[in-house]
């Protein structure tokens, strides 16, 4: 009998379930990990945002805590100020108690030794982590005429082919048969209408019109009247602010008044006005506003601590063609205003344009058959408009110049407020026929001018509001 010997045999498959084992649990492991540190982050994030959520919270109280301190200083702005510029409070959660800390920082824009705007920085923390801050830019200005497309002392009628953007805002009666897009406000509840109408309508609302146009929804009256009182500058004021702050004054001339031409780079021309054409208005009055021979003129670069113009005369206003106007500026005279050409900014976010006169602010003969200007115009005692002309009354002098088609233009854009104390007026009709001035006219207020206003824009409020806010980078 034979016997052999029988071999073992060995399972080769006991070590792979095994290895399998070990590498489903590290992927097990690893993802369970990452799960957890997962949550974990998240849980630092949800916890980082609830932070920086209290420190907005936090920089918000150090805004409304200036607000407040403002309020209570209207009479002595300066006394707003911090003396170190910038101050740190404990903020008080009326729950938690305190929670953290903010720290104000304050400046002030100042045009001739006066206060324009205050700018306000607070940035807040919470005592959870003092390194999460947030940071919020606030601004404070008061109230001005900026604010409106029109404010007049006067009856008034705005015609149909009016485009108005803006409040428009009269003490007297309106008669609105343009397009308004703002409110239109009246401080009488009626009036009688007359030379406004044709026959005269009395007894009618403070606000109302003959056409289609206008949105009545929009119709404001009896509203609270406009103090003109409170919008007269005081010349002596604006003299001497003008002479001892750096801004440019000029003593009456010899001749007629003073063209002021912007020509760019910062700088305005002023040039002696030696002698003009005489002629008859629409009115039959006789006036002298085309020039007709200029004489020495000077540069003077606008100085940004006082961008004032002072001059005791008569002024022609223009900004010399190809040029714009490239700087915050006022303008003023104690006569009266000739807006003489076009006038444009050459950064409508950051420039801008007061003109005031003691008199009248009117637009000359000689203009664009398309007129644009920007700016704020107040006429503090006379009226803002563009006289009536006829065509045969023009001065026609030999060669070249021909000033009689001139008496119709074409369009008036107006980008801004104007401010008058009489009626206003750029286009005459006779029933429904045009006559003279510009035919088609179009008003804006300026949202920008709001913001950031030349010096000595008037206001129309002793208190500071809150202009702008935002959260800084």
């Amino acid at each position: 009998m034979f016997f052999f010997r029988q071999k073992p045999k060995f399972n080769k498959n006991r070590g792979a379930l095994l290895v399998l084992i070990l590498v489903l649990g590290g992927v097990f492991f690893v993802i369970t990990s990452a799960f957890i540190g997962y949550i974990v982050t998240q849980s630092k994030v949800v916890e980082q945002r609830y932070i920086l959520n209290r420190s907005i919270e936090v920089a918000e109280a150090g805004i409304n805590y200036y607000k407040w301190y403002l309020h209570h200083n209207t009479a002595d702005v300066a006394a707003a100020l911090p003396p170190s510029g910038s101050e740190t409070h404990i903020y008080s959660h009326p729950e938690d108690g305190n929670i953290g800390e903010y720290t104000i920082s304050v400046a002030s824009t100042t045009y001739c030794g006066t206060i324009s705007s205050i700018d306000v920085t607070s940035t807040g923390y919470t005592y959870d982590d003092p390194s999460l801050t947030r940071t919020i830019s606030a601004r404070f200005v008061r109230p001005t005429v900026a604010n409106y497309s029109y404010i007049l002392d006067a009856n008034v009628w705005a015609g149909s082919d009016r485009q108005i953007y803006g409040p428009y805002h009269s003490n007297q009666g309106i008669r609105m048969d343009g397009t308004n897009h703002s409110v239109v406000s009246s401080g009488l509840e009626t009036w009688d209408c007359e030379d406004q109408c044709s026959p005269d309508q009395n007894g009618v609302d403070g606000v109302f019109t003959t056409t289609a146009n206008a949105d009545q929804s929009l119709f404001v009256f009896p509203s609270t009247p406009v103090s003109f009182g409170s919008f007269v500058n005081d010349m002596d004021d604006i003299e001497e602010a003008a002479e001892n702050h750096g801004g440019f004054h000029k003593d009456p001339s010899s001749y007629y008044g003073y063209l002021v031409q912007f020509i760019g780079g910062g700088q305005l021309r002023v040039t002696e006005v030696r002698d003009t054409y005489r002629y008859r208005n629409g009115s039959g009055y006789y006036e002298r506003h085309i020039i007709e021979d200029l004489g020495t003129s000077e540069v003077w670069t606008i100085n940004q601590d006082c961008p004032v113009v002072f001059i005791d005369d008569k002024v022609w206003l223009e900004a010399e063609s190809g040029a714009d106007l490239d700087e915050l500026v006022s303008v003023v005279s104690t006569d009266t205003i000739i807006l003489q050409g076009d006038i444009e900014y050459a950064n409508p976010d950051e420039d801008g344009l007061l003109a005031i006169a003691e008199d009248d602010i009117l637009i000359g003969v000689d203009v664009p058959d398309n007129m644009d200007i920007n700016g704020i115009f107040i006429a503090q005692e006379g009226h803002f408009g563009r006289n009536h002309y006829n065509y045969d009354w023009l001065p026609d002098p030999s060669g070249s110049l021909n000033f009689r088609p001139y008496y119709k233009r074409n369009s008036l854009d107006i980008n801004g407020t104007i401010v008058s104390k009489g009626s206003v007026g750029t286009k005459w009709v006779s029933g429904s026929t045009y006559k003279s001035g510009f035919e088609f006219r179009t008003n804006t207020y300026d949202r920008n001018l709001v913001d950031n206003p030349p010096p000595l824009v008037p206001n129309t409020s002793d208190n500071y509001i809150l202009s702008d806010w935002r959260e800084a980078d």
